[in-house]
């Protein structure tokens, strides 16, 4: 199986274990990434805030990109695949705004390549049960809380997430690895990102508030499939709170008990060391 990959500006930086992971996982499982070529960044935040025509090329580009390459898309950071699923439904339904950029960009837009964040791309189309099958080295004991943060599931008639208030995808995974995900009722909140630009208090009450429901529905770790939502709950939590934060993509890792695991939890603010060791997990 393969798809294009677009890592994004956060995995080349802040999140780069994610993409270590990322990209060690799919090799173990037989999933060939190819990155984009000559990617560019998608406009996150900044570019619908300043100019609408521009928060629709940024992501357009490398949707042309993809489609000239031929494959499926897979996106691992949620605000990359936020902006390239929004740009994908525009140009999908919305005629007069696909003929201004392609007008723009010099491309025409045949629909041929679909976006899927990589939490969609491993567990709906590659399969959740194709990963379990891989599986050397079970996550016994681990409890975790799922959190798949708002942009993942948000809009649903855009990104056509089923149950967008209470996914399970994430959840079904862990499961499948071995690990107990527990119910909570805070995996789709906002993380607070942005708001710890501006004001870190209102910040660190956010992420306070979902680490808190997280011990409080039993878990000893939570689990994520965004880099800026890893971020938030790391930096921005009182520091008494030491409950870790893993990707997904570093679950998947050690239960295919892949050696460059080791590589990635140093890269961690908060250490994951002594929960993995204490289940027997640390390798």
């Amino acid at each position: 199986m393969k798809f294009t990959y677009y890592p994004g500006c956060s995995l080349e930086s802040s999140a780069k274990e994610y993409n270590l992971s990322a990209q060690s996982v799919c090799r173990g499982l037989g999933i060939e990434l190819l990155e984009l070529e000559d990617w560019s960044c998608c406009g996150a935040t900044s570019a619908h805030n300043t100019n609408r025509l521009l928060a629709e090329l940024l992501p357009a580009r490398n949707l042309f990109i993809a489609q000239r390459m031929g494959y499926d898309i897979a996106v691992p950071c949620s605000a990359c695949y936020s902006r390239l699923k929004k740009t994908d439904y525009v140009l999908r339904n919305n005629e007069e705004k696909r003929r201004e950029i392609e007008q723009a960009l010099g491309f025409k837009f045949d629909g041929s390549v679909q976006v899927y964040h990589l939490l969609e791309a491993l567990t709906v189309k590659f399969g959740t049960a194709n990963i379990a099958a891989q599986v050397k080295k079970p996550l016994a004991g681990l409890k975790a809380a799922c959190y798949y943060g708002c942009l993942i599931v948000r809009p649903p008639e855009v990104t056509g997430f089923a149950r967008p208030e209470n996914p399970m995808i994430m959840d079904g995974l862990v499961n499948a690895l071995g690990a107990e995900a527990r119910p909570w009722s805070y995996k789709t909140d906002c993380c607070s990102s942005n708001q710890g630009l501006v004001n870190a208090g209102i910040a660190r009450r956010v992420v306070d508030r979902i680490l808190g429901m997280a011990a409080e529905a039993g878990a000893d770790a939570v689990v994520t499939a965004c880099p800026l939502c890893q971020t938030a709950l790391e930096m921005r939590r009182s520091p008494d709170i030491t409950i870790p934060v893993f990707y997904f993509t570093e679950l998947i890792g050690i239960a295919l008990d892949l050696p460059a695991r080791k590589d990635w939890f140093v890269k961690h603010l908060v250490d994951p060391g002594p929960l993995l060791q204490n289940l027997s997990l640390a390798g």
